[in-house]
């Protein structure tokens, strides 16, 4: 594991930062709960920055290779499609597929949408 140097790292809130630019992200356990919110220091700033990520998402984006980064934007915008998709199928449609053929397209598009979350 290595940090990618000169990637963007995206913080959330529409702010970026150089990935080789990050000194230390610690999770923000107060106030939204744990998991939702770090704190980013960055080379050259006296006060860290708040991001709207995980902790763990920043440092997945840190550490891992423009690869695995890119593999993970084109599955992210496949269940994007997924669950755009699942929700203009008729609520009928998608009754019977359940009914007769077990496949339930409302629960599909729910486990999707947790994993966007």
């Amino acid at each position: 594991m290595r940090i990618q140097p000169g990637l963007l790292i995206s913080l959330g809130y529409g702010k970026y930062v150089r990935s080789d630019d990050v000194m230390a992200v610690e999770a923000i356990t107060k106030g939204r709960g744990p998991g939702r919110r770090a704190l980013v220091w960055v080379r050259g700033l006296d006060a860290p920055l708040v991001a709207s990520r995980s902790e763990d998402a920043i440092i997945e984006d840190l550490t891992g290779s423009a690869e695995e980064a890119a593999r993970a934007r084109l599955q992210r915008g496949v269940l994007q499609r997924l669950v755009q998709t699942v929700d203009e199928i008729p609520g009928g449609l998608r009754r019977r597929l359940r009914e007769t053929e077990g496949v339930d397209l409302d629960e599909l598009a729910a486990e999707a949408g947790k994993v966007l979350a």
